[in-house]
């Protein structure tokens, strides 16, 4: 599973997902249908676009970049476009101390949003896992913290199988065996890699075995 947006995606202005090239503000992954992130941006009430920055996006300036949003919209009217909406995002954070473009945490919560990608991602996970056959092993690549943990909370919750109370007497030989294991630690990409393709630099992998049916 790689869990990360296409670069063709983003690369194509006129799908609204990159704050560098000017488009409307759409990021559907299927265009006919949903509702936009231009919708979500002008229809949203205040305490709901900050929910949503700081939940899908880890804003930590979602308030003063909502209130930023929220007077445009009074007065100028709705925000259409891409490089309008980062354009309003660099002017509302402060400048010093940003490795990454000001925009970059409000475009991905939107995205997040507009495309319900960690329900998918919480939803499929059972499915995959119960098609998988013994020793068949499952490898998942995220790009954000947010679907990384989706994953390694997932995975840790099915490995537990002891649930049982401390004190009480019991044998080892009699706790059910987990029906996953992880392979190993989470990869991360090596400098080298990341200087090859600067975008594997947020990439996470896990990798994790079947080792039983679950009952």
């Amino acid at each position: 599973m790689d869990l990360g947006i296409s670069s063709p995606q983003v690369d194509q202005a006129k799908r609204g997902f990159s704050f560098r090239h000017d488009a409307f503000l759409d990021m559907r992954m299927d265009q006919s249908k949903g509702i936009t992130a231009a919708d979500i941006i002008n229809k949203y009430e205040e305490q709901d676009l900050v929910f949503a920055l700081k939940t899908y996006g880890e804003e930590k300036f979602a308030k003063k970049i909502v209130k930023a949003i929220t007077e445009y919209r009074q007065k100028n009217g709705e925000i259409k476009t891409t490089l309008e909406l980062a354009d309003l995002i660099k002017n509302a954070v402060p400048k010093r101390g940003l490795k990454k473009d000001p925009a970059t945490k409000t475009f991905q919560a939107l995205r997040i949003l507009v495309n319900n990608e960690l329900q998918e991602l919480e939803q499929v996970l059972p499915i995959v896992f119960k098609y998988l056959k013994p020793k068949a092993r499952l490898v998942v690549i995220s790009f954000h913290s947010l679907e990384d943990r989706i994953v390694k909370n997932y995975t840790k919750h099915q490995i537990k199988t002891d649930f049982i109370p401390k004190n009480i007497p019991i044998r080892a030989s009699e706790i059910k065996l987990a029906p996953f294991k992880v392979v190993q630690k989470m990869i991360t990409p090596s400098s080298k890699e990341i200087e090859k393709n600067f975008r594997s630099r947020s990439a996470r992998l896990r990798v994790i075995e079947k080792v039983t049916e679950v009952l």
